[in-house]
This record gives structure tokens, C-alpha cells and sequence, in this order.
């Protein structure tokens, strides 16, 4: 069999709310998440062997191999699956890592899709779901990466929503966010408060597409309950916050899942990439690209 590719894209998450604390420690989230047209790309070619190679712009900031959820997520479908063709996994990572994008999470998944076509497996398998689950928490949600309404510890998926194409900016500031400690963080803030409704829901996302502007209305009526203890880790995130509230055409800024990444919605792509020369030039540093959310 020849070699395979997977685009493994970004996940953001439009808005996260922290609903319950579970007893065993986890958190119950409710959460709307879309995926964008920028990602790392994965390769497969078919071996005796499980093997993972890594290169591209962030692949020093990956990691070892031995510990990429590629691996277990590969590990974790072999424990499932009789005589599972495994082989050696290429990684072009360029997305920056612990950065609220789901990256590792989308390169696992993109990993399952391979196996599942190198090994004959049909994609509503539920031994792929299975694998997911077991190899991490945002996992099953790239699975299939289309915009869904996520809650639970990422257990429970909505049906896909029927969203608009959003024009977006994403930046990073070049700092690293590990979700336990934003986590740690949270559980240590006095006003945190379980129980909170969600915005969005499937009702919302039913029917017939929604406009870009009526999304935003109900956006800014979300939040993502992270950003502060994310804030108290990297205060950086505040500035990114506001640089690009201040841009020219933004309509809403926000930090995506656990940060430092942080995206803003604009009216057109041109807009967005308007916006991002701007930035740039004040910004050289950072990490800032231009893109279509749920393209």
C-alpha cells in the first residue's frame, strides 16, 4: 500500500464553559468548537513497525516521540483491533504546542483515519470512537472535525451544526499553556461557581444556516471561563486580548480552549488579513495567521 496523508486542522473553541466538577477531579465542559483551514499534516506508510518521525516549523517544541498521542492513540487502536497494520507516522507540525488548539488531539485523530483506511476499517467504526476516547479528551471531537456542540470531558458530541465560514485571526504569543495547569488554576479561584448554563446549543445550531452576525450576537453572549486562570498564568494573553479588539473590522475576541491562543472573527478574509499585516508589524514576535473557520 502506498503512503497516506491527513490534514490534521486546528480546533477552536467559539466558547467553553466549565458546567460541574466531577468527583473524580475532572471538570464537565460545555463547549462550541469549529475547526480551521490551517493545521499540521500527517503521513503514513505502511510497516512492520510503529514509528514516528517529526519535523516542520514547531516539531522542537513537540516533544519526544515516544510520548506524542500519535503513539498511544495508535497503541490504543492496535488493543482494539486483531493483527492491526501498523508503519512508520511522518508529523509536519505547525501549529504551536500546549496552545489551546488541540494540535496534538488533531494529530491523534488524523493518525485513527489512517489506520482506519490502512486496515480496511469503516469511519463509524465504534473501535475508532473507542480508541479516541482512550488516547485523550479532545480527541474524539477531530475524529470527525466538523463544528459540534462538545460537553462532558469531551465524551458527549453534538450532531454537526450547519455554521457559516468565519473569517478569523488567530494569534499566539509564543508562550506555552499546559491545560492542567490552567486547570490547577481554576480550581484554586474563590469565584469559580459550577452549574453554568451554555449558550449554544443544538436548537441553536438547527435549521437553517445561520449568518455570520447573528453567530457573533450569540458569541458575545458566551464566554470562555478559562481565560481568567489562563490570565493568571500568562498575563501576555491580556495583551493579546486587546491588540486585537483594537484592530480595524474585528467583531469578537476571545482565547481559545485552555490558550494562549487567542482568534478574532472579522466580516471577510481580506479583512483578516489586513488585520494580521497590521499586527505583524507591531508584533513580530508572535505567532499570528490569518484564516477561514469552518471552511
Amino acid at each position: 500500500m502506498a503512503s497516506a496523508r491527513e490534514f490534521a486542522p486546528a480546533k477552536i473553541n467559539l466558547t467553553l464553559r466549565v458546567v460541574g466538577r466531577r468527583a473524580d477531579g475532572y471538570h464537565d465542559l460545555d463547549s462550541l468548537v469549529v475547526f480551521a483551514a490551517l493545521g499540521d499534516t500527517l503521513t503514513f506508510a505502511p510497516g512492520r513497525m510503529l514509528k514516528l518521525s517529526v519535523g516542520g516549523p514547531t516539531a522542537l517544541d513537540a516533544g519526544p516521540s515516544s510520548g506524542n498521542l500519535i503513539i498511544k492513540a495508535a497503541d490504543a487502536l492496535a488493543e482494539r483491533v486483531s493483527r492491526l497494520k501498523l508503519g512508520h507516522f511522518t508529523l509536519e507540525k505547525r501549529l504551536p504546542v500546549a496552545a489551546g488548539l488541540g494540535g496534538g488531539s488533531s494529530d491523534a485523530a488524523a493518525a485513527l483515519r489512517l489506520l482506519a483506511r490502512a486496515n480496511g476499517i469503516e469511519r463509524d467504526d465504534p473501535r475508532l470512537m473507542e480508541a479516541a476516547h482512550a488516547t485523550g479528551a479532545d480527541v474524539p471531537v477531530c475524529l470527525n472535525p466538523r463544528p459540534r456542540v462538545m460537553r462532558g470531558i469531551g465524551d458527549i458530541l453534538s450532531a454537526p451544526l450547519d455554521l457559516p465560514p468565519l473569517p478569523a485571526l488567530l494569534v499566539n504569543p509564543g508562550v506555552a499553556v499546559p491545560t492542567k495547569d490552567v486547570f490547577g488554576a481554576l480550581a484554586r479561584r474563590s469565584e469559580v461557581v459550577d452549574g453554568k448554563s451554555a449558550v449554544f446549543g443544538e436548537a441553536r445550531g438547527s435549521g437553517a444556516r445561520q449568518s455570520m452576525m447573528e453567530l457573533v450576537s450569540v458569541l458575545e453572549a458566551g464566554a470562555n471561563d478559562l481565560e481568567p486562570p489562563a490570565l493568571s498564568l500568562q498575563p501576555v494573553i491580556t495583551d493579546v486580548l486587546a491588540a486585537l479588539r483594537d484592530l480595524d473590522g474585528c467583531r469578537i475576541a476571545r482565547m481559545s480552549g485552555s490558550g494562549a491562543t487567542c482568534f478574532a472573527l472579522f466580516d471577510s478574509e481580506d479583512a483578516a488579513k489586513a488585520a494580521g499585516i497590521a499586527l505583524r508589524k507591531q508584533h513580530a514576535e508572535w505567532w499570528i495567521e490569518p484564516t477561514i473557520l469552518n471552511s
